[in-house]
């Protein structure tokens, strides 16, 4: 096939869940496949992005792109303006004419078999009419998220704000999801509620995965048995707000316990909320960016991931498991994934059940790595990247099928 691919960023550095499941896929998919990455680039990527890009593309149409930095007058000014808007802002902020061109000027120019977008995010810049087929890739319910923040948020202007998004998210998620010829979802549970909740027809749903090869453990790292470590992009607000519950509810019960319990706080941007926690709670250390992740897995004594709002699948879970360590997570942060309390990780939803499951992990080695050890071989058996690229492609190509029997339009 060939694919045109839209994206709003170029993928390295490559530090967070999306990036890492596109780049995974895309790599896998480009030995069968020839691919052209359409994208926005807004001068934050490394300076050698455009050349890695040849890793998982063949080849680039790159959009200059420039929108506010968080914090900054004119960032507040969006936000004011969107509050007159029908789009959320985290899709209406990446609205762009002249990648709309582009996809245009590609479509006309490349004799595509399909055009995949992926996130909710390039979406707004895809017109109608192209007469290629279109599949959505959903890396989370979006409206989900929203809902989630919405209900956990304490202060009245930010649950009245995160509401209103909820909203606009969701008229818009569905509406997308009705408009593309093949929706992919991460789990069985999102492309249930995709069908559900927005009457998306044609959706299908492709795992999470995992590079086998690259989360193994190398015996260069010494096991710290009582080290807690969470790891994820940290200005990501799930993730903030986890983390957070975490030190708070949860730390101090598993300290009075376990003293010399510690909590790692491993990855990219950390915001001064999350920072902050290394000055207000014992034991807890904040890293920021670091070039990997997987020394922290190895030397880990458990693996946390305690999420009350968030969708999709978390990859962070599968490279712990990969790596054979013991995992504590809610039912959010697991949601998704084919795994089973007490046979892969343990799960719990309140402060006194995730502590005294982590103080189970700490407390019995024999346990956590027998429970580790069942999750590195489910994870190998199941979910390497080459077998869970295989099922897009194939998701794809039940779109371009079915579009034969019914083609769309010419191109504008």
């Amino acid at each position: 096939m060939r694919i045109l691919w839209l994206k709003t960023e170029l993928l390295h550095p490559i530090d967070k869940g999306g990036k890492i499941r596109t780049y995974a896929m895309m790599r896998e998919l480009k030995a069968l496949h020839h691919i052209t990455y359409l994208t926005l680039d807004d001068g934050t990527a490394a300076p050698d992005a455009l050349d890695k890009a040849l890793e998982y593309c063949h080849e680039v149409i790159r959009v200059p792109f420039a929108q506010p930095a968080k914090g900054s007058a004119a960032f507040f000014l969006d936000l004011a303006r969107n509050l007159v808007s029908s789009q959320p802002y985290a899709v209406a902020k990446y609205r762009s004419p002249a990648m709309e061109a582009a996809i245009v000027s590609a479509v006309r120019a490349g004799h595509y078999d399909v055009i995949v977008c992926d996130f909710l995010t390039p979406s707004l810049n895809l017109p109608d009419g192209l007469g290629v087929p279109t599949v959505l890739f959903q890396h989370n319910v979006e409206a989900t998220i929203w809902e989630r923040h919405t209900k956990v948020a304490t202060n009245p202007v930010k649950r009245a704000y995160m509401g209103l998004q909820w909203r606009r998210m969701a008229a818009w998620e569905g509406h997308e999801c009705r408009r593309f010829d093949h929706v992919i979802a991460v789990s069985d549970a999102d492309r249930d509620a995709m069908k559900a909740a927005y009457g998306a027809t044609h959706v299908s749903s492709v795992p999470t995965g995992v590079d086998t090869n690259y989360f193994a453990l190398t015996g260069r790292e010494t096991r710290r048995p009582y080290e807690v470590v969470f790891t994820g992009s940290m200005d990501w607000m799930p993730n903030e707000d986890g983390i957070t519950w975490f030190c708070e509810e949860i730390l101090p019960r598993v300290r009075a316990r376990v003293p010399d319990a510690t909590l790692a706080i491993v990855g990219r941007n950390p915001t001064g909320r999350v920072r902050q926690l290394a000055t207000t709670h014992a034991g807890v250390s904040v890293t920021g960016t670091v070039p990997d992740v997987r020394p922290y897995l190895e030397r880990a004594g458990v693996l946390v991931v305690p999420l009350r709002v968030g969708g999709g699948t978390r990859l962070k879970i599968y490279e712990g498991m990969a790596m054979g360590r013991a995992t504590v997570s809610t039912t959010i942060g697991a949601e998704g994934l084919p795994v089973t309390d007490g046979g892969e990780l343990l799960i719990a939803d309140d402060a006194t059940g995730f502590a005294d499951a982590i103080v189970r992990v700490l407390e019995d080695a024999s346990f956590a790595d027998a429970l580790g050890q069942r999750a590195a071989s489910r994870v190998r058996r199941d979910f390497s990247w080459a077998s869970v690229a295989a099922r897009f492609a194939e998701s794809c190509r039940d779109a371009v099928e079915r579009a034969s029997r019914e083609p769309a339009g010419a191109v504008a």
